[in-house]
């Protein structure tokens, strides 16, 4: 299978990158940073989850940064939801596209969702069906794809079934999640083709975690298998509550870094997107995790 001509990246950071920062993030930073995403032509920016502000108090304003962000025709804005209370909130809202989740493991998913896959399967189909009379469409995310923090090494086989039932409920596309990154690329290509036997592999997406440094590694073993959609962070941010020792999303920086030496296109300005970055690092007071951001980025500065 050849290599895509052309990937869309799906950027979660102010939703996934932000969610586990312990000081509140204001409003007008979180719609600042997307519309810098957006300037730099990302097409696909999380804005936040309806979710109990009990268990993710930094997603509690999710309903007025998506009301301040999404003004751009030609970006969307999807919400994570994790239940039918979290999908009704997101269509008062006026949201267009949500998305869902479940996990691979089931210590995991008790962790992180307090209920069984099967159970946690059972809340998503219901979601998808309130989303689809509601004109919406809905994403579906799959946690700890390539390894459990509680359980080690997860079942390919558990995977392909978890990601067929979210694509047989109505998800367009779903996104399988290294949410420990502890994937290698070989690893990466066996998973992706043999899920791509129940999902055509145009609706995968890859989700991956730079825990070990083998996100852009484990991206390019994809793109070999077909795969032409990926979730990334800008400046690295982000990490896992339920995933101890987890490090941030891989950064959209070093994605499209390598995605631009590769001749794939994706429709993303590089100068614009450092904007962004810079930006969200300055707010927190912290350097990039983006390698090619900081060689960049510390060019940009010698140059002025």
């Amino acid at each position: 299978m050849s290599m895509p001509s052309r990937v869309k990246i799906v950027e979660v950071g102010p939703r996934d990158g932000l969610q586990n920062e312990k000081a509140h993030v204001p409003t007008k930073v979180k719609v600042e940073l997307i519309n810098k995403l957006a300037d730099a032509g990302l097409s696909v920016i999380e804005a936040g989850s309806f979710v109990s502000p009990k268990w993710v108090p930094q997603m509690a304003d999710t309903r007025e940064v998506f009301i301040q962000s999404a003004i751009r025709s030609d970006v969307c804005y999807p919400v994570l939801v994790p239940n039918l209370k979290g999908l009704e909130a997101a269509v008062e809202a006026g949201v267009q596209e949500v998305a869902g989740f479940a996990a691979a493991s089931e210590t995991f998913s008790q962790k992180n969702t307090n209920c069984t896959i099967k159970e946690s399967l059972e809340r998503q189909k219901i979601v998808c069906d309130e989303a689809a009379r509601c004109g919406l469409r809905v994403r579906g995310y799959i946690s700890v794809v390539l390894g459990c923090p509680y359980e080690g090494e997860v079942d390919p086989a558990v995977v392909s079934d978890v990601a067929r039932q979210l694509y047989d409920m109505g998800c367009y596309e779903v996104s399988l999640g290294d949410t420990v990154g502890v994937g290698t690329p070989r690893r990466t290509k066996d998973l992706f083709e043999h899920v791509a036997k129940v999902v055509p592999v145009e609706n995968l997406g890859g989700h991956f975690h730079d825990t070990y440094g083998q996100a852009i590694g484990n991206i390019f073993a994809s793109l070999d298998v077909g795969v032409s959609i990926f979730d990334s962070s800008i400046a690295g941010l982000g990490g896992c509550p339920y995933s101890p020792g987890a490090t941030g999303n891989v950064s959209t920086e070093d994605v499209l870094y390598m995605l631009n030496g590769m001749g794939i296109e994706t429709g993303v300005d590089m100068n614009k997107l450092l904007v962004a970055a810079e930006y969200i690092c300055e707010y927190l007071e912290r350097p990039t995790s983006s390698r090619a951001g900081r060689a960049l980025l510390s060019k940009r500065h010698l140059v002025a």
